[in-house]
């Protein structure tokens, strides 16, 4: 399903020489900018009935037109799927994702998914875009996820990611030993052969991690990453570029790398670990409503918990 929206509006003298995808996003504030870019793409967001690009420059009493489709959320319905609560309020809710569920309903995934279940815990939610999911993660990824329980919620929270406030952070076991931390600043766009995947690419979209050591083990390391930008896969992408792939990452790590003399326990882990062994830990925002500084934090799950107990048995470099 989806419904007509058509607003218009002039641009004010003193918002000239800004970019219009930016004074869109100040003279439609409901909207997210990347929506609006969007639009803007596809002719529905015009400038005194011309195209433009969002980068365009405008200088001051234009008549900006917007008449748009938007996708409502008609078809999706709501279903009663457990979710780890660690946060909610009128405007807010934060989850501890599981490994195993998917975000948002696409191919092969029409429900089940973590959207049906807020459906289903939030009624509401039907009537906000993408029933307020603002960001995702992986499938198997677990760990911290908000969710806006209102439109101007969202449109907030959008903004805060945009502008790179919004504090990420995850642990990972990566394999290899890393010497120090440090930092991942490599664009990030769609693999040029597999669309499945994405891949470190000269024009890709800027990409940006920090990444710094918790533990050594004798061939693998335990590390915390704070994500600067957020793209599709970027710890995933990020660390296997610089060559220390994520455990049980099927799609981006390469050959498995096993201690010499390692436990028959350790052996078997490593080798059928289910999924990426990456967790979003601690997650640190403004509230929409008043700002307040606000954050959270979840601890591993059972499965990392495990993995990283079995490596340090094995042996940690850094006792």
């Amino acid at each position: 399903m989806s419904e007509r929206i058509r607003l218009s509006a002039q641009v004010a003298p003193e918002q000239g020489g800004q970019r219009l995808d930016q004074i869109a996003a100040q003279l439609f504030p409901d909207h997210s900018r990347s929506r609006l870019q969007g639009w803007i793409k596809d002719g529905s967001l015009t400038v005194d009935g011309r195209s433009l690009r969002p980068r365009d420059t405008l200088y001051g009493g234009e008549q900006l037109e917007l008449d748009a489709e938007r996708e409502v959320q008609g078809d999706w319905q709501p279903e009663a799927i457990e979710l780890a609560v660690v946060y909610e309020d009128d405007s807010l809710l934060v989850i501890n994702k599981p490994a195993g569920l998917v975000v948002h309903p696409a191919a092969g995934h029409q429900d089940g998914t973590l959207l049906n279940a807020l459906l289903h815990h939030a009624p509401q939610l039907a009537t906000v875009p993408r029933a307020g999911i603002v960001h995702r993660l992986d499938k198997d990824t677990t760990g911290l996820m908000v969710v806006a329980k209102t439109l101007e919620a969202q449109t907030d929270l959008v903004a805060q990611l945009q502008a790179r406030t919004v504090t990420r952070e995850y642990e990972c076991v990566v394999v290899g030993v890393m010497t120090a931390g440090g930092k991942v600043d490599a664009p990030i766009a769609r693999h040029g052969v597999n669309r499945q995947k994405m891949a470190v690419v000269a024009d890709g979209k800027p990409a940006v991690s920090h990444y710094r050591v918790i533990r050594r083990f004798r061939a693998h390391t335990h590390v915390r990453v704070k994500l600067e930008t957020g793209r599709t896969h970027q710890i995933r992408v990020h660390m296997s570029h610089i060559h220390f792939p994520l455990v049980g990452d099927q799609t981006y790590a390469g050959r498995l790398r096993i201690p010499p003399g390692a436990s028959p326990e350790l052996v078997k882990l490593l080798r059928e670990f289910p999924r990426q062994a990456l967790h979003a830990r601690r997650l640190e925002l403004e509230h929409p409503l008043d700002g307040r500084l606000m954050s959270w934090e979840v601890p591993l799950p059972r499965d990392m918990i495990e993995l990283l107990t079995l490596l340090r048995e094995d042996g940690e470099l850094d006792e």
